[in-house]
């Protein structure tokens, strides 16, 4: 009997010690990865890593730039599909001359001759190829900016709702 007490009692204890040796080591899926030992901390990879450098974005096209704000301009301006063409046309071969411009890298005083020449070619062309109001409209949302003008445009619209619903009191 003393035996067997004794076996079983050196038996109990290697059992309750063997699950903290387990948990010390890494069997299983602790920190370790599964390993006698390899596991403590994080891997390393022997085979060094390229560290590749995130891409710059391209820049837009001049097309791209004006059809990315062409919805915005034609609902704050309220423009019909011709309006629009046109106003997307002359846009758009003005930006493109500017962003020619920026390709060159000219001296500071000759970019600035070029671009109010073209901003001249682009006042010129939208006053022929727009009302009176809507190239006014178009100077003005440039002024103050398109997000600017939609808020503006929006609130407007909350106001015109408020006044038709007072007078059915």
């Amino acid at each position: 009997m003393k035996i067997n007490t004794k076996f079983l009692f050196a038996a109990f204890i290697i059992l309750l010690t063997g699950a903290e040796l387990q948990a010390q080591y890494g069997y299983g899926n602790g920190y370790g990865g599964g390993g006698y030992g390899y596991g403590y901390g994080r891997q390393r990879n022997a085979i060094p890593q390229a560290h590749s450098e995130p891409k710059a974005p391209e820049p837009k096209t001049a097309d791209q730039i004006v059809d990315d704000e062409m919805p915005g301009i034609t609902e704050a301006l309220e423009l019909n599909e011709f309006e629009a063409a046109v106003m997307s046309s002359i846009l758009k071969k003005s930006i493109q001359k500017r962003i020619e411009l920026q390709i060159l890298e000219l001296a500071p005083d000759k970019m600035r001759e070029a671009l109010e020449k073209i901003t001249e070619q682009q006042t010129e062309e939208l006053k022929s190829g727009l009302s009176e109001e809507k190239y006014e409209a178009f100077v003005e949302l440039q002024k103050k900016g398109l997000a600017k003008a939609q808020k503006e445009k929006k609130k407007e619209g909350k106001k015109k709702k408020k006044k038709k619903k007072k007078p059915k009191d």
